[in-house]
């Protein structure tokens, strides 16, 4: 439920539909939904294929809603919103599995179709009997969609992208089955019966060929949150009666007593109440290093327990926890986002009718004022109108240049996944960066030792890696991982011992070596003598330090932090010299995110940014007028990066990112951001080309056929031409360099 005045509570439900194909059936259901008394508000999504609704159930009902989509021609599936999910992913995958099947049909049945027409069609009269036969299954069954579509658009008199294909393929088909049937109807004007067939096939194919292809796209909006929610635990240990049960996260509920192991998701929020370790909270705050939890410490669910075993009391569940809300705000996100829009969808509405009347109009003037066998002219010249507009080239003028746009792409290591990436990032001038993962590598290394007399850094190293071999502390492995590169040979320690918090201790030839923070090593520090000045500016700048004591006496430090990436810098430069303005926002804490802006040069930068407050910082820039991209690789990222105008993730990041982000940087280098604006901004040109390549054929040839100047088979041979100067534009982004 969702309050949205003081009087009157509006219930949100996500309504997946299936039969959309374009922004016209947005606008339509939309419109519809908007019409129907308690509707307060209604998000037609095309790219996720649901309609996000807030209604007053007092007023009217979830079987009504479905029931007035359904009355327009659409269908509604309606399911629990725990297994929406799973529901909508079942119809994409069906979706998917009949346009494969139709595609591979009408592809099958094209090829003969196309030699058959081209060499064979006016040698013998069988030729033509045998192209029917090849076609009508092209037609009616791999091209149902598009009739069906175009029966519901007409009952409703109103005209879409399958008003075009089924007009367009059906009236060449009938025309060309007349002649098959009725050769001397053409014989009054001396006329040589012509078939076109392959017009009518050739179209199917294409146009399925780019629906499958946009199906597959599209089926990626549901993965991002399906993976998310399988983050979540499926069961809580928790201690009721004095008994220990597990039993399903569903049923836990406030103030009970959680227990959780090493390797554990912790499964609610909650306060801890006994035990003591360290936590994974990379997912939620985009902090590499671990979070040591004692008995008070907050607990967030879905974070990992590294190390020891704790209770916690249940403080959050269901829909009220951290987790809960990041997977909301990953959705509403998603079905807020504008359908892809392409411009053969926007005008269809009005070109449809407009050519369909033309046509009509052409057939009735010559039918009228032609003269001697005015009823083949009538014909001839209206059927030219129709086949001139046959949307071949307005089906590849995308297509095709969206299929080279991202195989160069992808050449570059840069995955874009739909159109709508390529609309977005040419008009991007702000850019968000998270920090860990995506100007860092995301985990702590070694920056610099410093050794104390009578031992070298090499030595110091040697010492304490042998001593954290046995420690899971991320620190540790950052010590260990400099000793590897550094070739240290490393024995195992004897008598290991940890103290959570604090540090590790064990004899390492022979001698007591402890390896640990400040306090571990206080009384060490304090006696030693050593200047430990440079201590301080380590840690303002954001590092970690390191105490290392051999036989009870300060033999040095080591000084760990999250490395920046060596691309980082000069992709920042390049963005600023593109006019971007380039944003960090992270939840680490101010005095790292401070050392890191001012390495890499960035100027606006905010820290210990949670990820619903992410979020709102987008959302702010964007109510300045900004057009956003968000450029991020963790779970904690997620909700930003759909709620931004492109979200594009870092491919070495979580599964969740890849999948919410519109555009994947294979190898992480923020180097390829510019490169794919660039490459958006070449391919939106190309794309606008084509499409008025498609449409400069129509303007100027649909009078020229209307007129009777024009045949149907030149008709069909300009239509073609226009269709290989879209494929041969579209082919020239093959050379393109960043």
């Amino acid at each position: 439920m969702t309050e949205i005045s003081d009087s009157l509570k509006y219930q949100k439900i996500i309504l997946p539909i299936q039969g959309m194909s374009c922004a016209s059936c947005v606008s339509r259901i939309q419109t519809n939904l908007s019409k129907l008394d308690g509707i307060n508000s209604a998000s037609v999504n095309l790219a996720t294929e649901s309609a996000t609704i807030a209604f007053d159930d007092s007023t009217i009902s979830i079987e009504s809603i479905k029931k007035s989509i359904e009355d327009i021609g659409y269908q509604v599936v309606v399911a629990e919103e725990d297994n929406l999910e799973d529901v909508k992913e079942n119809l994409e995958q069906k979706e998917s599995a009949s346009l494969k099947r139709d595609f591979i049909l009408s592809a099958v049945l094209t090829v003969p179709i196309s030699f058959l027409n081209m060499f064979f069609a006016h040698s013998s009269f069988w030729v033509n009997y045998l192209l029917f036969v090849l076609t009508a299954p092209v037609l009616l069954w791999s091209g149902r969609r598009f009739f069906i579509g175009f029966w519901k658009m007409l009952k409703h008199l109103s005209a879409d992208m399958n008003t075009l294909v089924a007009v367009g393929t059906s009236i060449a088909f009938i025309f060309s089955a007349v002649i098959t049937f009725f050769p001397k109807i053409l014989q009054g004007i001396g006329q040589h019966p012509i078939t076109y067939y392959d017009t009518s096939a050739v179209i199917i194919t294409l146009i399925l060929m780019g629906r499958l292809l946009e199906a597959r796209a599209k089926g990626k909006a549901s993965a991002a949150l399906k993976k998310l929610l399988h983050l979540q635990s499926k069961t809580a240990r928790i201690i009721r009666n004095g008994k220990e049960i597990d039993i399903p996260i569903k049923q836990v509920v406030i103030d009970d007593l959680v227990i959780v192991r090493p390797g554990e998701r912790i499964p609610v929020d909650g306060i801890l109440t006994e035990g003591y370790s360290f936590v994974d909270e990379s997912m939620i705050s985009g902090e590499s290093l671990p979070v040591e939890k004692q008995i008070g410490s907050e607990v967030t669910g879905a974070t990992i327990n590294q190390s020891g075993s704790f209770i916690f009391q249940a403080k959050k569940v269901g829909k009220e926890t951290l987790f809960a809300q990041i997977v909301k705000l990953v959705e509403d996100a998603q079905t807020s986002k504008a359908p892809i829009q392409q411009l053969a969808d926007r005008v269809a509405s009005v070109f449809v009718p407009s050519v369909i009347l033309i046509s009509m109009l052409t057939f009735t003037l010559w039918y009228l004022f032609g003269g001697e066998h005015n009823l083949v002219h009538a014909i001839f010249s209206a059927v030219a109108v129709l086949v001139v507009a046959c949307p071949c080239a307005l089906g590849l003028a995308t297509p095709t240049a969206i299929m080279v746009g991202t195989g160069v792409g992808a050449e570059h290591g840069i995955i874009i996944k739909n159109a709508r990436s390529l609309e977005i990032a040419h008009k991007i001038d702000t850019i968000v960066l998270d920090k860990t993962g995506t100007v860092t590598y995301g985990k702590p290394s070694v920056k610099e030792v410093i050794a104390f007399q009578p031992y070298t850094q090499n030595e110091l190293i040697y010492h304490a890696a042998i001593v954290e071999r046995y420690s899971e502390h991320p620190i540790a492995h950052a010590i260990i991982e400099h000793a590897n590169k550094l070739e240290i040979k490393l024995d195992t320690p004897y008598q290991f011992d940890s103290v959570p918090g604090k540090g590790s201790e064990a004899i390492v030839d022979k001698k007591l070596v402890k390896v640990g923070n400040y306090k571990y090593l206080e009384e060490v520090i304090k006696s030693s003598g050593e200047d430990l000045s440079g201590v301080t500016k380590f840690e303002s700048t954001g590092h970690t330090v390191v105490f290392v004591s051999i036989a009870q006496k300060l033999s040095g430090l080591i000084a760990v932090a999250d490395r920046i990436k060596e691309t980082s810098m000069s992709a920042v430069a390049a963005m600023s010299r593109s006019g971007l303005t380039v944003w960090m926002i992270t939840g680490d804490n101010k005095r790292t995110a401070e050392n890191i802006a001012n390495e890499v040069g960035i100027t606006d930068y905010l820290a210990e940014v949670l990820p619903q407050d992410k979020v709102v910082r987008v959302k702010r820039l964007q109510e300045q007028g900004n057009t956003v991209a968000m450029v991020g690789d963790g779970i904690n990222d997620s909700p930003a990066l759909a709620q931004a105008d492109l979200g594009i993730a870092i491919g070495t990041g979580t599964d969740i990112a890849n999948e919410t982000g519109d555009i994947i940087l294979v190898k992480g280098d923020l180097r390829n951001v510019n490169t794919a604006i660039e490459l958006s901004k070449r391919t939106m040109k190309t794309i606008r080309q084509n499409l008025f390549w498609a449409f400069i054929y129509n303007i100027i040839l649909i009078p020229i056929a209307a007129f009777g100047i024009l045949d149907p088979m030149l008709a069909a041979g300009a239509m073609a031409l226009s269709s290989v100067s879209v494929v041969s534009n579209s082919l020239r982004l093959r050379r393109f360099k960043p």
